[in-house]
């Protein structure tokens, strides 16, 4: 027997799902936030013991990590230093005009100076101008005295990011070159391979990052890969990358910046697999986990990529699929501002301590809190039975924030619930309404282990008429990662207005681009795999900063033309108008993909069905507490039409369906909510 597997390791809860011809298992384990890779370790001993499933049936094994990502908001990163063209060793530092805060009493510097303080930073002497010609030979003895500093500070990554190095690579290279032969134990990072496109402070930053991140990612895969050989999994590490696509542990490596935020992108995946097998297409995906909400648009099946995110606050011009990050789940803590005001997260009490109902959690409020004096949960149920809750801690914790409100306990919890969900509401419509999308032309599939809890609050706020839950949406991460495709994506500069562009230049430059990712793929040894490609160009206005993607075929006809059409249509639905004005090409991108065989959905929940009990519960909008009949998911007959109130229990989420809503399970697993009489 063969088995592929999938771990997506959360701020709370380690995902896991693996198919084999028995079928697919689903379940969770608590991460272990000092040492990720051990949840791992865990869940392959479960498998084994609980499921007959031994690591050496084990031939495909993807991964979806956050580690990239905390290692840069905890700050627990290498010890970095950066070579610089000479007069630009500030540019870390200084970033753009830019600033969020203008009257607050004290400033806080609004750039990633942290990373690498002017101690660290080292100048070159050397120019390249901005069409690629060399202005200033790069002086080897400028280069061996950035190294000597380097050597004294003691730096365990250098990034190295000079001026138009995009245009023309040639000195970073040389700088490369000498910093290998000098420090070969140090992980090294050029901004000509990590991100070759104009804009010096954001190439700057993303560069930095790449190479700050690149130690303890290497660290890290290579735990991993150590634990299972040596439990005698046959399979090759994969990793999800930000944008959707899953690499090998090898070239994950050598480019850990794509690693941010893999998990979402996970999610995204997988519930849009779910989706299209529903017939769905348009679709909002929120996956509600302990520390975080993440919000993507799905259009047509396909979801937007951007060409730049932020990460603690700062710029990593890195792709990914569009996917909104709130602190909002449902180890968000409550509190009262100065003012006397409620407010939820964005600090998370996480997984440890956890939420105070939790067997050894903390002391201040949360939303899995309130969601347990509210009636949502079931304490001996959580997590399969796997944690305990104590309805006694909850509404310890709860009264906290309840008895300087003069609010009964459930009234504050309501309300915890309430400032939650308007949260989540809000990155929503940052996906829909701000990118030009009515939202109420999208379905709406919830994820993670809490997505069913808020589901038809959300719902009701954006007028969304249907919400469809997947068989085991608190898992669908780990679900994505089976579902993704193998993927690489390779950029390379392009600078010319649309009057000078030379579609014969062009057609140069995406056979290179061609070659290079060709080069990729081939490293993953997709053999026989038949390969997609898809051509995609940024585009701006001449004299703007900014640019769009836009799909770009060099062989159709007047490609650039239709392109700049494109890019108009683009710039109007984001921008709101479109000027008219001549336009530019800024990069080409080429994007090669082979898919994997395909995952089928995981399987339903492995529990008893139980007969229907009853309990009291508190819906958003109510003032008193319901009588609820609670039903075990198992115990559903698909074509069944469940009509509100009722809670429907399952290991992985709790699904709330409040009065005035029906729930429809299908055969395909998913339960179909909808508002009766069609309105919600």
């Amino acid at each position: 027997m063969s088995a592929r597997l999938g771990i997506d390791i959360g701020g709370t809860f380690t995902d896991v799902v693996c198919a084999s011809e028995r079928g697919q298992i689903s379940f969770k384990v608590p991460t272990t936030r000092d040492d990720p890779s051990r949840a791992v370790t865990q869940a392959l001993a479960i498998l084994e013991r609980d499921y007959g499933i031994p690591p050496a049936e084990i031939w495909r094994f993807a991964h979806g990590t956050t580690v990239a990502t905390n290692a840069v908001i905890e700050r627990k990163g290498a010890r970095l230093g950066i070579v610089t063209t000479e007069g630009f060793g500030d540019t870390l530092e200084i970033g753009r005009q830019m600033r969020r805060q203008l009257y607050d009493l004290q400033l806080e510097p609004e750039t990633p100076g942290w990373l690498a303080p002017g101690a660290r930073r080292f100048e070159v002497r050397e120019r390249i101008a901005a069409d690629g010609s060399i202005v200033t030979a790069l002086d080897p003895a400028s280069v061996a005295l950035a190294i000597q500093g380097l050597r004294a500070a003691r730096v365990e990554a250098v990034a190295v990011c000079l001026l138009f190095s995009f245009a023309n690579p040639a000195h970073e290279q040389a700088v490369a070159t000498a910093l290998r032969e000098a420090l070969p134990e140090v992980a090294l990072s050029l901004s000509s391979e990590v991100d070759p496109a104009f804009r010096e402070y954001e190439r700057t930053v993303v560069t930095a990052f790449d190479a700050y991140i690149k130690p303890l990612v290497d660290a890290y895969l290579a735990r991993i890969e150590g634990n299972v050989a040596s439990l005698g999994m046959p399979a090759p590490l994969q990793v999800m990358q930000s944008r959707g696509g899953l690499a090998s542990a090898t070239i994950a490596r050598e480019r850990p910046v794509r690693l941010f935020l893999s998990g979402p992108a996970a999610g995204v995946i997988g519930a849009r697999a779910e989706a299209e097998r529903a017939g769905l297409r348009d679709l909002i995906t929120i996956d509600i986990g302990g520390t975080s909400s993440d919000i993507a648009l799905v259009r047509g099946g396909e979801t937007p990529v951007r060409g730049e995110v932020e990460i603690a606050g700062y710029p990593a011009r890195v792709p990914m699929l569009d996917v909104v990050t709130l602190g909002a789940g449902g180890g968000s803590i409550a509190w009262l501002d100065s003012a006397g005001g409620l407010r939820v997260g964005p600090r998370s009490a996480g997984a440890e301590p956890g939420p105070a109902c939790y067997p050894d959690g903390g002391t201040e409020p949360t939303v899995t809190d309130a969601s347990l004096v509210l009636g949502y949960l079931d304490p001996e149920f959580f997590a399969n039975g796997t944690v305990l809750l104590d309805p006694g801690r909850a509404r310890a914790a709860i009264g906290r924030v309840a008895q300087p409100l003069g609010l009964s306990v459930e009234a504050a919890a309501a309300g915890v619930h309430r400032i939650a969900n308007s949260h989540m509401a809000d990155g929503m419509r940052l996906v829909s309404l701000n990118r030009g999308y009515d939202p109420r032309d999208f379905a709406l599939v919830p994820l993670g282990g809490a997505g069913g809890l808020h589901a038809v609050p959300l719902a009701r706020e954006l007028g969304v008429r249907r919400i469809l839950i997947p068989a085991s949406p608190g898992v669908l991460s780990a679900a994505g990662l089976l579902a993704a495709s193998i993927e690489h994506e390779v950029q390379g500069s392009y600078t010319r207005t649309l009057a000078e562009a030379s579609l014969e230049e062009i057609r140069r430059v995406i056979a290179d681009l061609d070659a290079k990712a060709e080069a990729l793929m081939a490293r993953e040894r997709v053999g026989e795999l038949p390969l997609n490609r898809h051509l995609s160009a940024d585009l701006g206005y001449v004299g703007q900063s900014h640019y769009l993607t836009v799909p770009f075929d060099p062989d159709g006809p007047d490609p650039l033309r239709v392109a700049y059409d494109a890019f108009e249509t683009e710039h109007h639905r984001v921008n709101g108008h479109a000027t008219g004005a001549p336009g530019k090409l800024v990069a080409l991108r080429v994007v090669l993909s082979a898919s994997q065989t395909e995952a089928a959905a995981p399987a339903g929940p492995q529990a008893d069905a139980q007969p229907g009990q009853r309990r009291k519960v508190v819906f958003d909008g109510e003032t008193a507490a319901c009588e609820t009949t609670i039903l075990r998911r198992a115990a559903l007959a698909p074509g069944a039409r469940l009509a509100g109130p009722v809670i429907i229990e399952q290991p992985d989420t709790t699904i709330l369906v409040p009065p005035g809503w029906l729930a429809q399970p299908y055969d395909a697993g998913n339960i179909v909510l909808e508002p009766e009489g069609g309105a919600a």
